[in-house]
């Protein structure tokens, strides 16, 4: 595994340079005349207003013409924050995520069993509870009144817990109480053997994943599984799966190997025609809302703040090994009081990062970001998950939730992501919750923190606010414009005819 030299900008499509590409008629995002788009060598070779005629110069010979008929076109997109492997499996689960209460979860699970094989007594994979609200608990007895010997392993919303019966327990290797509840660090390092599906299921899911995302406009993506993910897509890219630009991230268990390895953070891994690149160091500071664990000044209902996993003295001397050899560092902070301890490390070891999440800030932390270079990778769809929840348990600071609006009025440089499987691999998603704050019929949350369609957008397509002659050719050509149409619906909605990762198309529908 030795990068190639020259970085991203270095190879920007396969083995092959990719077929040329004329896109005729499309259209720039906020209106205006047809044009025309020449791709060439995995780049945006020339643009030119007036689609009506030959438009673009130097169109002989190998040249595909698309008629995109006034189709828009943005830069591809990109997901700062997936764990892909978990993505890909989850979303193949049974799926209790609209499950209002505990009693609603085991009739979910006692009449997915009964329409189960006779004598099938696998194991039954269940995602998705959100238990903060519920009127009644999760029990260790319940469950295993429900499934009795067979092992059953619920995971929950934010990926931070899972609710098991003792058969669960036992194939998990853990030890729970009466509510039959694991949590934060034992349930991150029981699913990291849990998750692992046969190789061969496993990979033939995360290809679809990655097939279904490039449906959905996305060119790339931050990978920040709990696994060796250079080495996973280096395979994953050989056999085939090309969809996607990769970034690969690591843990503070596999530093060392990486520091060893000798790949810094935008390496690119060779063998991989430049579409797998090394990521950040992640660091998980702290939990998360849904499961009272994010960690916070004020008190839970509990009394408890949450918990902190990882000191700041621990994180800095993280952040700074890291830092020697060349990889930035991504911070997990939700609740304030971790985030203020992760502004606080980057500001001691001298150093920009990221901070994923980046969901309740202290006012007094807001201008902090663009100060410190950190960047906020945050996921906007969460907003929407969890605005009940926060009014709950984060009362009278639900002002200081996802402020997108104050984070980019004080120069902060902003990324979105799905944190997938938390919320859906799917940009646009995520793109109507910053620009609407509310996903259905009720009011917005907190309106004073929308953010504009166009700024939106740029912060899902990694800081690219529009296709320029000279950019890699990772386009996205949707059929409605995003400037123009229904925050909610429409963007949420949004169809997506084509993806071009370096020239090549990804997906096409319709073009």
């Amino acid at each position: 595994m030795i990068p190639c030299p020259g970085g991203y900008a270095a190879a920007v499509s396969r083995a092959s340079d990719p077929v040329s590409v004329l896109l005729r008629r499309v259209r720039r995002p906020g209106g205006g005349e047809p044009f025309d788009v020449l791709i060439r060598g995995g780049r945006v070779a020339s643009m030119h207003d007036g689609g009506s005629g030959p438009g673009v110069v130097g169109t002989d010979g190998g040249v595909e013409p698309v008629d995109a008929d006034g189709a828009y076109l943005v830069p591809g997109l990109w997901d700062a924050h997936v764990h892909m492997q978990q993505w890909a499996l989850l979303r193949e689960r049974l799926d209790v995520s609209a499950a209002s209460s505990a009693a609603q979860v085991l009739r979910l699970v006692a009449d997915h069993l009964a329409a189960r094989d006779a004598g099938d007594r696998g194991p039954l994979n269940v995602f998705g509870f959100r238990d903060g609200l519920w009127p009644d608990e999760p029990s260790l007895a319940a469950l295993d009144a429900v499934a009795g010997e067979v092992p059953v392993v619920i995971v929950s919303g934010d990926v931070h817990s899972a609710w098991v019966n003792g058969a669960g327990a036992r194939l998990l290797g853990v030890a729970v109480g009466a509510d039959g509840m694991v949590r934060e660090g034992p349930w991150f390092e029981a699913s990291r053997d849990y998750e692992e599906a046969p190789e061969a299921l496993r990979e033939q899911l995360v290809a679809r994943a990655a097939r279904a995302a490039a449906g959905r406009g996305v060119t790339g993506i931050v990978d920040l599984e709990l696994a060796d993910n250079v080495f996973a897509w280096q395979d994953r890219i050989a056999a085939g799966v090309d969809q996607l630009r990769v970034r690969a991230g690591c843990y503070p268990d596999r530093l060392e190997q990486a520091i060893a390895a000798g790949l810094p953070t935008g390496a690119v891994v060779d063998g991989t025609g430049g579409l797998l690149t090394v990521g950040p160091l992640k660091i998980i500071s702290d939990g998360a809302l849904n499961t009272r664990t994010a960690h916070c000044r004020h008190a839970y209902p509990d009394g408890g703040h949450g918990v902190q996993e990882w000191s700041r003295e621990q994180m800095l001397d993280l952040v700074t090994r890291a830092h020697r050899a060349g990889l930035a560092t991504s911070i997990h902070a939700i609740g304030d009081r971790a985030n203020t301890i992760a502004l606080d490390v980057f500001a001691a070891a001298g150093v920009g990062g990221s901070i994923e999440h980046a969901q309740l800030i202290d006012a007094a932390d807001v201008p902090r970001f663009a100060e410190l270079g950190v960047t906020a990778s945050v996921q906007p769809e969460h907003l929407l998950d969890d605005r009940d929840v926060a009014d709950v348990y984060w009362p009278g600071r639900t002002m200081d939730a996802f402020p997108l609006a104050s984070l980019a009025a004080s120069g902060a440089r902003i990324r979105f992501g799905s944190d997938a499987p938390v919320s859906p691999l799917d940009p646009w998603l995520g793109i109507s919750a910053a620009v609407a704050r509310t996903k259905d019929e009720r009011e917005p949350w907190h309106p004073e923190q929308r953010i504009g369609a166009a700024l939106a957008l740029a912060c899902a397509a990694d800081g690219r606010d529009a296709v320029r002659v000279g950019d890699v050719a990772d386009l996205v050509l949707v059929g409605a414009d995003p400037l123009g149409t229904d925050p909610v619906r429409g963007l949420r909605e949004m169809p997506v005819l084509a993806t071009m990762v370096g020239g090549r198309f990804t997906h096409r529908d319709g073009i």
